[in-house]
């Protein structure tokens, strides 16, 4: 699932408190809709060049074209600006708490294009409102699963209803792990292909435990116990056990799972009456720490017992060398 645009109303109220956002005038186009996290300055277009103004993101005037516009004769104001307000603008925003000129609201008010100040800098404020939308923007998805922070790699534990994934997880809990979510994990890709997953609103702290109900995490075992976010970096795959089913014994070969387009390592783990999955999933997250390292243990072991085998291989040749 991705959102595909978001109105200024609606990224006002989503963000707006947090950016120092103000509404001086234009509130007849709060409807009016982002499709970029990306913003523009119209220098360029405020001296006359329109050819690659692009006016579909919401435009910053800065101390540099407030500093130009101010510099202008003030009949030539209204014209100058009209060459920005003539295109379908999504938002104008006045950076550096500079003083927003009657012209200004005028224009904001005849062509229904909001009009915001904030007293961040304009380099900062850019990169905030980017990093907000492209939040926003983020392609996300639900999954049924627990998600647990172990050792500071993000578990996702995944299998059919009722297998003990939340069992599992609270246990993890009880050892000093934090839960993210529980039943419900929402996730979203952000930059660079980082999956980030995070609890609904309505189920945050809290999990479900079959024959004892939903359990607040945060109030049985502290602060400490949940944590609002984690990326998620190993997926742990709970099957029924099964003797016909081949798994990897060894870990020479590496499973993968796509999700939102990204693929995330995956463990298939069988479960059978008196397995410790709790434990097995410490050492998963412990062994994925140390291929981050660089460390992989099943491809180190492979290599040993290659350098066994033909070590052996030389003494036998050795050996018949002397023989003959």
């Amino acid at each position: 699932m991705n959102v595909q645009s978001v109105t200024v109303g609606e990224a006002i109220e989503l963000f707006g408190d947090k950016l120092d956002l103000t509404l001086e005038a234009g509130q007849g186009g709060l409807e009016n809709e982002l499709v970029s996290s990306d913003v523009h300055r119209p220098a360029l277009a405020l001296a006359g060049f329109v050819g690659l103004f692009t006016f579909d993101r919401a435009q910053i005037l800065g101390n540099t074209e407030m500093l130009y516009i101010l510099s202008l004769p003030e009949s030539r104001r209204p014209e100058v600006l009209k060459t920005i307000y003539q295109f379908d603008i999504p938002a104008v925003i006045v950076t550096d708490g500079n003083e927003v000129l009657p012209t200004l609201r005028h224009l904001a008010d005849e062509r229904n294009i909001p009009l915001l100040t904030t007293s961040y800098s304009t380099t900062k404020f850019a990169h905030l409102f980017s990093l907000y939308l492209d939040d926003v923007f983020a392609p996300h998805t639900a999954l049924h699963g627990s998600l647990v922070d172990v050792y500071g790699i993000g578990l996702l534990l995944m299998g059919r209803s009722g297998i003990g994934k939340s069992e599992i997880a609270i246990d993890l809990v009880e050892r000093g792990h934090r839960l993210v979510a529980d039943d419900v994990v929402l996730v979203s890709r952000k930059l660079q292909g980082i999956l980030v997953g995070t609890s609904g609103e309505a189920l945050r702290d809290h999990m479900e435990i079959r024959g004892l109900g939903i359990l607040n995490v945060r109030s049985m075992f502290g602060v400490r116990a949940t944590r609002l976010q984690k990326r998620i970096e190993v997926i742990v795959k709970l099957v029924e056990w099964n003797e016909s089913t081949g798994l990897d014994r060894i870990g020479l070969e590496e499973d993968w799972a796509a999700v939102l387009d990204v693929e995330v390592p995956q463990v298939t783990v069988p479960i059978y009456p008196g397995k410790n999955i709790t434990v097995i999933a410490e050492a998963i997250a412990m062994n994925y720490q140390l291929k981050i390292q660089g460390y992989h243990t099943a491809h180190e072991f492979n290599r040993r017992l290659v350098d066994r085998m033909n070590q052996k291989k030389r003494s036998e040749v050795v050996l018949r060398a002397d023989v003959e």
